[in-house]
């Protein structure tokens, strides 16, 4: 059995007999004579991080089109990189079981996207599941890119800074709306409800649901902060970031947040103590997960029951379609249900150009929806089942990757897996959270979805590799 387990998460996959026999493979150090009189190339990886920066920390703050001009130069220097690359085993592989599960669901992206049953111009071609074929391939590429310049300490150290203080950055203006109140620029919250007047934070991003989306990663990281980072300064200024992160996503009062939220500190909670055992007497060992979850439980039921805005939104999520927000998804669920009834296989093609084409003939009229607000069913409407159940094995390959590096760091105690515990409880959380919405595929949350994943991939052993 743990052998047909192995072999399903590809966890001693022969990746250099793989690389050794595929074709695209050979395409990696074509240019490799020109890098080698290169001066700028030398430089590849700084550039590169230097890009990667920009990305992250203008995101928040910029239109979504100078995001995509970002993400097309990271594109354009990672083809540089790759095809002038040393073609060498080295001590650190660049392409892992994650990097093929990706590299499939791709694959399997790119055939929905010619076989899309929108078609349009004089040749009847698929453009409008080209246009999130594009997109798709944009932030897969950022992945790879990721990947390849978080193996150094130094440069997974500066990013991850990098996004804590941006974040720091957004939650502060958040909570700045929190006192000072905020126009609410769409109907977030059902009229006929008592928080009908609540103020909810959406900071620069301009939806609350965003918002959590965005700022969830930055609460696992800013919490394992305070234990990498050395210096009182920096403790303090981890735990400032923790405060302000938490409190402005909890105000954001996006359900979807508070579930990404509290699955996620499950995770990270779990991991901790996992990681904390071997100082631990025989008592907490066993007794340590039960009465932390049992705090975090009673904070979580106090406040419930104690601050009202927080026990009407909680009570929403139990109402059904009593609920205006509830009865919306509900409706755009039953209808993408029936989109994946009729194309179940491949679906129709990736992307909100293709899906706001698609979806009209099966929505109800007084229903318009640029997405599935699901991210199963998104996927499952997009690239059918064959994309679903390829995204679900890469979520196994990836936590299980995740898990295995874990434990090698927590044999030689090194303190970079406090990174690696923060990006799996992300994971996990952002998971939760898409069940019941879609800012998974803005360019804010994307973005920090693919940096998790590459950072999980960018910890694979060289004992994986040899």
């Amino acid at each position: 059995m743990n052998l047909v387990w192995q072999r399903f998460t590809l966890s001693y996959l022969p990746l250099k007999e793989f690389l050794a026999s595929s074709y695209l493979h050979r395409l990696v150090g074509l240019l490799q004579c020109w890098r080698q009189s290169s001066v700028l190339i030398k430089w590849g990886d700084f550039i590169a991080v230097a890009l990667i920066s920009l990305i992250y920390g203008l995101t928040p703050f910029v239109p979504n089109a100078l995001v995509g001009l970002l993400l097309i130069a990271c594109v354009g220097f990672w083809f540089l990189l790759t095809l002038s690359d040393e073609v060498s085993v080295g001590t650190s592989p660049k392409f892992t079981p994650i990097h093929m599960l990706v590299l499939l669901y791709w694959g399997i992206s790119t055939v929905a996207t010619a076989l899309s049953p929108v078609r349009s111009g004089s040749f009847k071609l698929p453009l409008a599941a080209f246009v999130g074929w594009q997109k798709l391939t944009l932030y897969l590429i950022l992945f790879a890119l990721l990947s390849r310049v978080l193996r150094s300490r130094r440069i997974r150290s500066w990013l991850i800074t990098l996004y804590l203080h941006v974040a720091l950055i957004v939650s502060v203006y958040g909570l700045r709306q929190l006192f000072f109140g905020a126009e609410a620029l769409a109907t977030w919250v059902d009229p006929t409800s008592p928080l009908s007047k609540t103020t909810r934070v959406y900071s620069y991003l301009g939806n609350p649901n965003l918002l959590a989306g965005y700022l969830l990663p930055a609460v696992f990281f800013s919490f394992v902060a305070f234990f990498v980072w050395n210096s009182v300064t920096q403790k303090t200024l981890a735990a400032t970031m923790f405060v302000a992160n938490s409190i402005c996503l909890i105000v954001t009062y996006s359900r979807g947040g508070w579930i990404g939220l509290v699955v996620g500190s499950f995770i990270l909670l779990l991991l901790l103590i996992f990681w904390w055992s071997v100082y631990m007497s025989p008592f907490w060992r066993t007794w340590a997960l039960p009465i932390i979850l049992g705090s975090v439980v009673s904070v979580f039921v106090l406040g419930t029951i104690f601050l009202e805005p927080v026990r009407e939104r909680v009570s929403s999520m139990f109402v059904g379609g009593k609920d205006s927000s509830n009865a919306f998804r509900i409706n755009v669920w039953r209808a993408v249900i029936e989109m994946i009834k009729d194309r179940p296989v491949l679906g129709i093609g990736p992307g909100n150009t293709v899906f706001n084409k698609v979806y009209p003939n099966y929505g109800m009229a007084r229903f318009t929806a640029l997405g599935a607000y699901s991210v199963p069913l998104e996927i499952a409407v997009e690239t059918g089942f064959i994309g679903l159940t390829c995204f679900l094995w890469l979520l196994v390959v990836t936590f299980n990757s995740g898990v295995q590096q874990l434990r090698r760091l927590h044999q030689s105690r090194n303190i970079e897996a406090f990174w690696l515990i923060a990006a799996i409880a992300t994971v996990a959380g952002m998971l939760a959270h898409g069940l019941v919405d879609t800012v998974w595929y803005r360019p804010e949350v994307n973005t920090l979805w693919w940096m998790m994943v590459a950072l999980i991939s960018s910890y694979w052993g060289v004992e994986n590799w040899e």
